[in-house]
């Protein structure tokens, strides 16, 4: 299971940067919101993979269960989500206003904004 994530984790990060390197705005945005991803899966992935185990210390014990789940990875994950959401709305703001000043989407165009 890890190296199937692991492949998509390389899959999505290739994709991420081919989107990158377009010339189309539209492009560019898709790249940064499948970067985030793959980020917070190489995030989430570092704490290694366990399952059906709770992040949390049973009540009558004083020392963590051995293949208990990391909680900081998944606080971390959690944090992120939020952060490129507001990211994403940012720049779908900015490029949708910079496409009506520029009147295209290919970044090649915008050389000429100080107008």
């Amino acid at each position: 299971m890890e190296t199937l994530v692991a492949i998509v984790i390389g899959a999505l990060g290739a994709a991420s940067i081919y989107c990158l390197l377009r010339r189309s705005v539209a492009k560019f945005i898709v790249g940064i919101a499948l970067m985030s991803q793959a980020v917070n899966l190489l995030i989430f992935m570092s704490a290694g993979m366990t399952r059906g185990e709770a992040p949390l210390i049973e009540g009558d014990a004083t020392t963590l269960a051995s293949g208990y789940a990391d909680p900081l990875p998944q606080a971390l994950i959690l944090t992120a989500i939020v952060i490129g959401f507001g990211l994403l709305a940012f720049t779908l703001a900015l490029s949708q206003r910079a496409i009506q000043s520029v009147g295209s989407d290919d970044l090649e165009d915008f050389d000429n904004t100080d107008k």
